[in-house]
């Protein structure tokens, strides 16, 4: 079994090549992990071009959701993007926050990282940064967001629960996120799950949706929503490079599946927190 930092090493890798990819690229295949469907639809991916903000050439196809669409931004809110890519969240993020609001992007991978800040300094946009950092460990300080955004990112951590741990540091009491990401019901077959590929492509780094829900109750957040969900079809292409045709059958027809969720919670702030022993949890 590969290490945490060998995963996260595999990630930074695979995303520093996806950074330079054309977003057709990346749209055609599994989360941008290389062209690996001769599908002509996108997986995963959906069409932010009609959302107030959008930049085409920020959007590189590697979403599965829009949480910036259910993520309730107001006008001077703080906002951070969690894998924040080559912007395109932290964009439409800024259309929402208005001139005195302030987005603050996260990313590991410092070609991202570079990538965006490009796409930020040619429009002028002098209230929005990047931030190169793990968000298991995040380069901000406590209680200044007001909003957490972030686009099919979790899967890719190994440890989730420091992920939350850390939104929940960061988020102000009462504040709240909303997250797209890729979970699933069932069993996904092992063959999906050791190849190195499909990981740094967003499938078979995903948990459990009622695992993934838990972490977030766990961590204390309240009023947790699922705002959308929706099934991911992997197509025939792609799953034969890891199933024979009988994997591939008993996928279609079994129980197991994945989803994309978009999942909206609050931090409560300390007065009203859940702490063990106190009769709440």
């Amino acid at each position: 079994m590969q290490t945490e930092a060998a995963l996260k090493q595999m990630v930074r890798e695979k995303y520093s090549e996806i950074a330079s990819q054309e977003k057709e690229t990346n749209m055609s295949s599994c989360c941008g992990a290389g062209g690996c469907s001769t599908e002509v639809y996108n997986i995963m991916s959906e069409d932010y071009s009609s959302l107030a903000g959008y930049q085409a050439d920020a959007d590189l196809g590697l979403g599965c959701g829009l949480p910036t669409q259910f993520a309730h931004i107001k006008q001077g809110d703080v906002v951070i993007d969690l894998g924040s890519g080559a912007g395109n969240d932290c964009f439409i993020a800024r259309h929402e926050a208005g001139p005195t609001g302030k987005v603050i992007g996260i990313d590991f991978t410092p070609a991202m990282i570079e990538k965006a800040r490009r796409n930020a300094d040619v429009r002028g946009y002098n209230n929005v940064e990047f931030r190169q950092g793990d968000i298991e460990h995040m380069p901000v300080a406590s209680d200044i967001a007001d909003v957490v955004v972030s686009n099919c990112v979790l899967n890719l951590v190994p440890n989730k629960d420091g992920v939350f741990k850390e939104i929940f540091r960061v988020l102000k009491p009462g504040a709240h996120f909303s997250i797209s990401d890729v979970v699933l019901s069932g069993n996904l077959p092992d063959a999906l799950r050791k190849v190195a590929e499909m990981y740094a492509g967003c499938v078979s780094g995903a948990i459990q949706k009622e695992v993934y829900l838990e972490l977030i109750r766990l961590n204390g957040f309240t009023n947790m929503t699922i705002q959308k969900e929706k099934p991911i079809i992997i197509p025939d292409d792609i799953l034969s490079r890891y199933l024979d045709a009988a994997g591939i059958e008993a996928m279609k027809n079994g129980t197991s599946g994945i989803f994309s969720i978009t999942v909206y919670a609050e931090q409560p702030g300390p007065e009203k927190a859940c702490t063990p022993g106190g009769g709440c949890c």
